[in-house]
């Protein structure tokens, strides 16, 4: 499970063997997210609460450029 960052407690992944859309997975403290990124859209939330659900899309939206270059990367390597 590469880790594409951390912030506010929140740990940015995806999964080595993960599938398009792109997206990116949330987790903190037993609590889980899915988002895609384009257009960025909540899939799924388990127990985050809906201020979370807001901060996470708004650091998103801030390292979204470090995201989809981090899936690039990893997923487009040879």
């Amino acid at each position: 499970m590469p880790t594409i960052f951390k912030q506010n407690g929140f740990r940015f992944f995806f999964y080595s063997n993960d599938h398009l859309p792109k997206h990116v997975h949330i987790e903190k403290s037993g609590k889980t997210a899915k988002f895609f990124l384009n257009p960025i859209q909540l899939v799924v939330s388990k127990k985050f609460s809906a201020s979370e659900l807001r901060e996470i899309r708004i650091l998103i939206e801030d390292n979204l450029n470090l995201i989809v270059s981090s899936w690039d990367e990893y997923f487009n390597k040879s």
